[in-house]
């Protein structure tokens, strides 16, 4: 199909503008700007324009934000970097528009914002195995709680829509995600309420699967404390919503999860194979530890770093070896801290205490664990897991809606890894544990 500038200019204002940049503009507009930028990114590399603004429709802006990106073998796009350059007057950017909508891209320009949408799902991306949902029953029970302070506001939580986790999606070259229960999870002390709000979680998850069943999954929550409630849910959640795993909170009632309390559903998720993914939540013990500190800054890390240094010396992560572990933001501290481990449970004075118990010693456990990438894309953060395992055992996650999708993605792809790697991280690694992803 083919069209005149005026209707491929009008077209192109209605474009998404990951689509545009993607399916319309790529390396266009630039060139027609008689500019060039620097392609330093490998061959997958080009120049392309995203639009910062609503422009040059309804307002006109006096810059262009130019993005290089690199796309990955499998298609998506990684930022590597943007640089803001001068538009010039209104009427030279529409005459640039003008020479775009005539050039060899205007049939692309003229088609249904829709179907080129539909095509972009269609394509293989990155796959969020931190992603949480917040259906409306949850919300309203978490509202009836005292205040829990974090970036995002009740009201925004309470008007998230999964259509609003789809469009960060296809805006940021995530293909699926893997929903989970926000960090207060479900267990507050009334068991009644606890089941209730498992199922009506686990439920609602399932039916966006249902409804999307390329663009999201599911990991089921539980109530761990309630031993028989829990195992009730385990058997709901993978027997009959086919969940892809199971979602846990770091401690529960000052309980980690190395605690022989939770023995059996770690017995049951281990005859089943389950994945596990872990997520830190405010300890009993470690809420206000540095007074008008937020605990999510530092306490999340290190509770993750505890639950995961008690699952090692209670014998858990060696003796039920068939449970697959993901651990949010890169496992906490625990990258730096596992020298610091293997030497004092090794070779220190209390490692009687924990011989039998890892047999195979301390880094081969904590090398065969998976962790999740969220918060951890700098460079140092990055260097000091990467020295921990290979990329084989990191996967891609957001933490959305907490932390800025974008932001870490462009971070993330500073990180100097091989092309390989980087594919094994965003996506295959988390084809490869979660089966039905690579169907």
């Amino acid at each position: 199909m083919t069209c005149g500038p005026r209707e491929a200019i009008r077209r192109l204002a209605r474009l998404p503008v990951k689509l545009a940049a993607q399916s319309v503009l790529d390396g266009v507009l630039p060139r027609a700007l008689g500019r060039r930028l620097e392609d330093r990114a490998g061959p997958f590399a080009r120049a392309v324009w995203v639009q910062p603004l609503r422009i040059p429709f309804g307002r006109c802006a006096n810059e262009m934000l130019y993005t290089r990106r690199n796309l990955s073998p499998f298609g998506t796009i990684t930022v590597v970097d943007q640089t803001k350059r001068p538009l010039g007057s209104r009427r030279s950017f529409l005459a640039t528009l003008g020479t775009l909508a005539s050039s060899s891209t205007a049939a692309a320009a003229c088609q249904s914002a829709p179907a080129a949408r539909a095509r972009l799902r269609t394509s293989p991306g990155r796959i969020d195995v931190h992603h949480h949902f917040f259906p409306p029953a949850y919300v309203a029970a978490e509202d009836a709680r005292p205040a829990v302070s974090r970036r995002v506001s009740s009201a925004q939580l309470s008007s998230w829509t999964p259509e609003q986790s789809l469009e960060l999606m296809d805006k940021n070259g995530i293909a699926t995600a893997i929903g989970s229960v926000a960090s207060q999870g479900v267990w507050h002390g009334d068991i009644a309420a606890a089941r209730r709000l498992s199922r009506e979680w686990n439920e609602y998850a399932a039916e966006q699967v249902h409804k999307y069943p390329r663009r999201f999954g599911f990991f089921a929550t539980v109530a761990l404390p309630d031993l028989e409630g829990s195992l009730r849910e385990v058997e709901h959640s993978f027997d009959t919503l086919k969940a892809d795993g199971i979602a846990l909170v770091s401690t529960y009632d000052a309980k980690y999860l190395g605690d022989p309390a939770f023995s059996p559903v770690f017995e049951e998720l281990n005859r089943r194979s389950a994945v596990v993914f872990v997520h830190p939540t405010v300890a009993a013990c470690c809420g206000n530890t540095v007074p008008f500190l937020r605990p999510q800054v530092v306490e999340f890390p290190f509770d993750t770093t505890r639950t995961i240094v008690s699952l090692l010396v209670s014998g858990t992560l060696s003796k039920l070896a068939n449970i697959r572990w993901i651990f949010s933001h890169g496992g906490g501290a625990t990258p730096m801290l596992a020298g610091r481990l293997a030497d004092y449970l090794e070779e220190g004075p209390d490692h009687q205490l924990v011989k039998d118990k890892l047999p195979r010693g301390v880094l081969y456990e904590l090398r065969k664990l998976y962790y999740d990438t969220a918060s951890v894309t700098s460079e140092g953060a990055m260097a000091a897991l990467l020295n921990l395992v290979p990329a084989q055992q990191i996967m891609f996650g957001t933490d959305y809606p907490f932390v800025q999708t974008a932001a870490s993605i462009a971070e993330l792809s500073h990180i100097k890894i091989s092309s390989a790697d980087r594919t094994a991280i965003e996506r295959t690694n988390a084809e490869r544990l979660l089966s039905r992803l690579a169907q």
